[in-house]
């Protein structure tokens, strides 16, 4: 059977989760992208570290463009047809449920995907479907900032506000915004960033930040775990670090998962991230795809279940089982080593695993020494990532805090 797996810029779920799961599978991959020279590396260099990955080809293609991707497929011809196509990406969700319906495959609803995708769309469709509201404006790329003030006091939407790209990911250039000429000067500064982007700005949402992980077939929907998630100081809002919860919590679960099938998503893997305050669960997005930045690997393992394997069956076509067999005892922690600053990074601890009091750690540098990079205020600033699982979360946190005071990351201005 054949997999077509469409793809931007290598991430380590591609690499270490969905192309691992496809080689136990016994799946013949082709990944289409838009960076197959970057994609090639990735593959040898995991090979090369002792990775087990499929027989791979890798094809060029603007996979931004669903047209592009089903005409590239179809020049393939009838022996290398798909049986399933699917993408980890959040930017190419609607580019992968076209093509998979193109080719008459399971997939997600495009619709869904299009609309967990676009924020203003999400506000839309959830205030259409009677779920708990969030008072947000659109900014299109021809309207000015300095008419947003009054758009906001129209749609009483007060101060503190949060701005951001109407279609961003990973926190890139979401800022709060106190006033209104913070307002102003914060869409200008993402505008000089992404010429011609459409923003969103949105109530500002206080309270604890959670996430709920699901993964459905389109009729069984499972909740993989939740995970509360500190963030950094404000304006900005990286994460720093994700504790999974011993269940997720109630009333919370269920609001979010009504909310959930009101915009249609319960096919494959999803993110979804939510504000908590009293017995209120208040969305504040959807990410139609796998947890990123290692945390997804990182919950299959404390559960104890091929999570990415389920995914790929689910887009074969495979129903679910009723129970995924998953550990209820399982604790784990999730910490990011975030540069404070831009520069060369001159030292930082090698890759490490370590067994210790029922604690396993795990290290993986994420930038290596050397590099200079300046400070995106992202995802992108992580210097390393650390993945602790156990049954004892008080041994978890001793073991990530010993680990953190006894290493250096040292980055040179």
């Amino acid at each position: 059977m054949r997999l077509h797996l469409l793809a931007l810029n290598p991430t380590d779920s591609v690499t270490l989760g969905f192309l691992p799961a496809a080689a136990r599978l016994g799946l013949d991959v082709t990944l289409l992208t838009d960076q197959p020279v970057a994609h090639r590396r990735a593959y040898e260099k995991t090979v090369a570290d002792g990775g087990k990955l499929p027989e791979l080809s890798v094809l060029g293609c603007d996979v931004t463009d669903f047209r592009e991707v089903i005409a590239r497929i179809s020049a393939l011809g009838p022996a290398a047809r798909p049986d399933a196509v699917l993408t980890n990406s959040d930017h190419l969700q609607p580019q992968a449920a076209l093509a998979a319906a193109y080719f008459g495959l399971p997939g997600k609803d495009w619709r869904a995907a299009l609309d967990t995708k676009n924020k203003a769309l999400l506000r839309r469709r959830l205030a259409a479907a009677g779920a708990d509201p969030v008072r947000s404006v659109e900014l299109g790329p021809v309207d000015e900032p300095e008419r947003l003030p009054a758009r906001l006091e129209e749609a009483d939407l007060p101060y503190p506000c949060v701005v951001k790209p109407r279609e961003g990911v990973a926190s890139e250039d979401v800022t709060l915004a106190e006033d209104a000429a913070a307002l102003v000067r914060h869409c200008h500064d993402i505008r000089a960033r992404r010429p011609g982007a459409s923003l969103v700005v949105e109530e500002y949402l206080d309270g604890e930040l959670h996430t709920l992980e699901t993964l459905g077939d389109g009729g069984t929907l499972h909740v993989l775990g939740s995970f509360r998630t500190r963030l950094s100081p404000r304006p900005h809002f990286i994460e720093e670090r994700l504790d999974l919860l011993p269940e997720p919590p109630q009333p919370h679960t269920e609001q979010v998962l009504a909310q959930l099938r009101a915009l249609g998503v319960g096919f494959g893997v999803c993110h979804t991230e939510y504000v908590a305050r009293g017995d209120r669960a208040r969305l504040i997005e959807v990410n139609y795809r796998a947890i990123g930045d290692q945390c997804d690997i990182a919950l299959a393992d404390v559960l104890g279940i091929p999570l990415f394997e389920h995914v790929l069956r689910t887009h074969l076509g495979e129903p679910l089982p009723a129970d995924l067999g998953a550990r209820p005892d399982g604790r784990l922690r999730v910490e990011y080593v975030c540069a404070d600053r831009g520069g060369t990074l001159e030292k930082a601890p090698p890759a490490s695993d370590t067994e210790r009091d029922g604690v396993r750690l795990v290290y993986r540098p994420l930038r290596g020494t050397g590099e200079a990079h300046p400070l995106h205020r992202t995802n992108r600033d992580y210097l390393g990532v650390i993945r602790a699982t156990g049954t004892d979360q008080g041994r978890i946190d001793q073991a990530v805090e010993a680990f953190l005071a006894a290493q250096r990351w040292e980055i040179m201005s």
